[in-house]
């Protein structure tokens, strides 16, 4: 198994064999939580007037993202797993969710173009995902960081693709360091200093808990829609 790192749009443009297109804050965090409160599916789109289209055909799909990190008029939440969990127990039980967000869903739909399979990225399914593709193994393995608005990298993105690089045995990866980078780095202090209401400072909190999930992630095209469904391990 051959393990390569990239970031940013290029990289999952240039995305071969199996992707795994990482956004830790925080589409790839709020994904894998809405699938344990009870989702059976949800679906990415490009643009939040896709995902308004499609609640009008089904107003129980739970529309969930963000432009630019501010919230969508339209939508029943924005990008965030805190506000995630304000909802009660069976808000999200057998609904569909539809994402759309300015670089997780944006690198998964790229790397849907070039790759044989996507699978979605963050540390809390960091482990699952690992032992899937330990389990397989494919021949290549594309790891996408896709950073800040898809403009620059981003600390927590890097990190977490090479601590996935590091579960499959391509490279070192060191905690302390990388905890270093990423709460001194502006993508987490504008949550922690509460810059703007849409950037709660527990979002950081969660999105940096590590291998919470025993069940990985992966996009793939049906029909028209590009659907991301729970595959156990």
């Amino acid at each position: 198994m051959r393990v390569t790192l990239a970031s940013l749009l290029a990289g999952a443009q240039q995305a071969r064999g199996t992707a795994v297109v990482v956004d830790v804050f925080r589409a790839f965090t709020c994904a894998p939580l809405m699938f344990s409160l009870g989702i059976k599916a949800s679906i990415l789109v490009a643009k939040p007037e896709q995902a308004l289209a499609l609640k009008q055909q089904d107003p129980d799909l739970v529309l969930v993202g963000e432009v630019g990190g501010e919230p969508i008029a339209g939508f029943d939440l924005g990008n965030s797993p805190s506000q995630i969990l304000t909802k009660p127990p069976d808000f999200f039980a057998g609904r569909v969710a539809v994402q759309r967000t300015s670089a997780g869903v944006q690198g998964a739909l790229a790397a849907l173009e070039a790759a044989e399979e996507v699978l979605l990225g963050s540390f809390g399914l960091a482990r699952a995902t690992a032992e899937y593709l330990r389990r397989r193994p494919p021949k290549q393995v594309s790891i996408v960081a896709m950073g800040v608005q898809l403009e620059r990298p981003a600390p927590e993105d890097e990190w977490c693709a090479r601590y996935l690089a590091h579960l499959l045995g391509a490279g070192d990866y060191d905690y302390h360091q990388a905890m270093r980078e990423i709460l001194a780095d502006h993508t987490t202090q504008k949550f922690l200093r509460r810059e703007k209401a849409y950037y709660p400072a527990e979002d950081p909190i969660l999105c940096l808990q590590p291998d919470l999930y025993d069940f990985v992630l992966r996009a793939a095209r049906e029909g028209e829609q590009v659907v991301v469904r729970k595959v156990a391990l």
